[in-house]
């Protein structure tokens, strides 16, 4: 069974950066895609970002495309999540999610496990 810590998480103002980490237990960290997702209260849980196994394929939402970056290091089985020019729209638990899988997709059916989540407040 794996299981996802994440990290990170806190309060910052319109504008500025957070960046987010999520560790995982269990060995077959190097062969799982994994990915972030974000769920603001009232709203349903949304995809955010995803990165494969190997790290060379990476999918963004369009609401985040060029303001956040998904990385990962296999050797300490870790993915990050690093969150620039943030807006108050941002304001969201964050999820860390992994799936059995060698490609990235922002198709929540295909993770199997998630992690508790972390609170992100963008105040303006």
């Amino acid at each position: 069974q794996v299981q996802l810590v994440e990290s990170g998480g806190g309060v910052v103002q319109e504008g500025g950066s957070l960046r987010l980490s999520c560790v995982a237990s269990g060995r077959s960290f190097s062969t799982a895609a994994m990915g972030w997702f974000r769920q603001a209260p009232g709203k349903d849980r949304e995809f955010v970002a995803d990165i494969s196994p190997s790290g060379y394929g990476i999918t963004y939402a369009d609401s985040v495309e060029g303001r956040f970056a998904i990385s990962r290091d296999n050797g300490k089985n870790s993915v990050y999540l690093q969150m620039n020019s943030l807006k108050p729209e941002d304001t969201a638990v964050y999820y860390c999610a992994g799936g059995s899988r060698s490609y990235s997709s922002g198709d929540q059916g295909l993770y199997d496990y998630w992690g508790q989540g972390t609170q992100v407040t963008v105040s303006s």
